[in-house]
């Protein structure tokens, strides 16, 4: 292998850090991972160790270039794509975090989400950033570790703190720290804080002044691929070299560029913890009257800003997850499958997974979850393939509302994330859009839209044709569905969730 023609992609998830290493061709040369703690101190409160995720990083880059064995020399550039909305407030002096992460599900913030929106409405916002009042994103999760963690508000009026997602945590960390690092993010994670104004792409001083949060915390917004880089990796740093760090995309962003969704009309659907389905709208945001989120989709270097209409959704791989951990009908995420394929249909039965209310499109923080339709009939068989099926309910709901918006028929949807290899899914998913769903060769979209953003930048590839021409179908599936059952079973997933709704105070 010759030198410096390998990527770093450092992909930083809701549950797992990993490091993944591509050539030139865009295939996969080494990666590792590892899993960090979720942390639950109270029903809805979710955090994360910042400093956890700081060393988990290093730990997979480490044995990522371990398992290729390349040296840090050897790596052209870093990109990096992470969990979005997660807010970390540290000092910038020692880098010492004002307590954990609040993470994007965290809902302690409810209260003073409905106490904004009693002012001025939920969408108070939405036509300065394209998003509604909610828990999710990271605005209201920075004012609520202002007002409740002891001394973090003298830090940042003193301009001793600096805020983050987590973008922004790992590049100040990876360029020095307190010795020097970059205090950066890009526009893809600027866009979900809700304080940046959608059509300047710099931060809005009447949101910050509405909220009371000091400007001198926050990052300078820089592209998402950048010929500039932030800064460079220190000899004594995990690469053990001195590296660019150019490239950073939240993870769903990442991934629409991992999947080469370059042009107005083409979309994808990450299917994760939640599930994210992003629509390519172009040069010019286009305002939801669906209740989709408006939010920037990338930008390469000096050229203007892309933006995409998302649908947001909160539990689909964590209802597995929660059929697992909590229930017990499984032992393993991938035994899900075989289950529900025990029964040939759902016996009646509909789960809706509104464990922290429903994202989009109804964005309704008083849903929880419920499962109707039940009678002696239904077995665990039925319930594992109710929670299959609720994956593909809710990503049909944003789609039809995406399509509402933007005018755009879609006759086709790329899908990325772990649930794609479900193939029972993917045959559910084509069969209730009506569209076939086609899953790419290389799966890790999201690490390589971030090698994609770095590599850009340093000119290790030269045109998004280039990269478009990378991409290959590994998988499709075609509906094959009788219209009749298709709209007997969206009614039905209608009334359910209709059930789920007024239910939280």
């Amino acid at each position: 292998m010759t030198s410096q023609d390998c990527i770093a992609a450092i992909d930083q998830g809701t549950t797992s850090t990993r490091c993944i290493l591509f050539n030139r061709q865009g295939t996969i040369v080494a990666s590792a991972q590892v899993e960090h703690q979720q942390i639950y101190p109270r029903p809805g409160w979710v955090e994360h160790d910042p400093l956890e995720i700081w060393a988990r990083t290093q730990d997979v880059v480490r044995r990522a270039l371990a398992s290729a064995d390349l040296r840090g020399e050897q790596i052209a550039a870093v990109g990096i794509t992470n969990q979005r909305e997660t807010t970390v407030l540290w000092d910038r002096a020692t880098g010492e975090p004002f307590g954990n992460a609040l993470v994007w599900q965290d809902t302690r913030t409810a209260g003073m989400v409905a106490a904004l929106a009693e002012q001025g409405g939920q969408d108070r916002f939405r036509p300065l950033t394209g998003l509604p009042l909610a828990t999710y994103f990271s605005a209201c999760k920075i004012r609520w570790i202002l007002d409740n963690v002891e001394g973090a508000r003298q830090a940042a009026e003193q301009g001793r703190a600096l805020f983050g997602t987590i973008d922004s945590w790992l590049i100040w960390w990876l360029t020095g720290g307190p010795r020097g690092g970059r205090h950066v993010t890009d526009v893809t994670n600027a866009s979900r804080t809700q304080l940046m104004n959608l059509g300047s792409l710099a931060w809005d001083p009447s949101i910050l002044a509405s909220l009371g949060i000091p400007e001198a915390i926050l990052p300078q917004i820089v592209a998402s691929s950048d010929p500039d880089p932030w800064g460079l990796t220190l000899d004594d740093g995990p690469f053990g070299a001195a590296i660019p760090v150019c490239g950073a995309l939240g993870d769903q962003q990442a991934a629409l560029v991992g999947q080469s969704c370059f042009s107005p009309g083409e979309a994808k659907n990450t299917y994760g913890t939640g599930c994210f389905l992003l629509l390519n709208t172009g040069p010019k945001p286009i305002p939801s009257q669906r209740g989709l989120l408006t939010t920037v989709a990338y930008r390469l270097g000096t050229l203007p800003a892309v933006y995409a209409l998302e649908g947001s959704i909160a539990i689909t791989g964590a209802l597995v997850q929660w059929l697992r951990d909590n229930l017990g009908l499984i032992r393993t995420a991938a035994e899900v499958e075989p289950l529900a394929r025990t029964v040939d249909d759902n016996g009646g039965a509909f789960f809706v997974p509104a464990f922290s209310g429903l994202f989009a499109p109804h964005w309704r923080a008083d849903a929880r979850g419920t499962v109707v339709g039940l009678t002696r009939y239904v077995n665990k068989g039925h319930l594992a393939r109710a929670a299959l099926e609720a994956t593909a309910y809710q990503t049909f709901e944003v789609l039809e509302a995406m399509e509402q918006d933007s005018g755009v028929r879609l006759t086709a949807l790329k899908v990325d994330g772990g649930m794609v290899q479900n193939e029972l899914l993917m045959q559910f998913q084509a069969d209730i859009l009506g569209v076939p769903v086609v899953r790419p060769r290389i799966a890790e979209t999201t690490a390589l839209g971030a090698a994609y953003a770095a590599g850009l930048a340093i000119g290790l590839w030269q045109s998004l044709e280039e990269l478009r021409a990378q991409w290959t179908a590994e998988r499709e599936w075609t509906p094959a569905m009788p219209a009749a059952l298709r709209e007997q079973l969206l009614r039905g997933w209608r009334k359910a969730i209709e059930r789920s709704l007024n239910w939280a105070e």
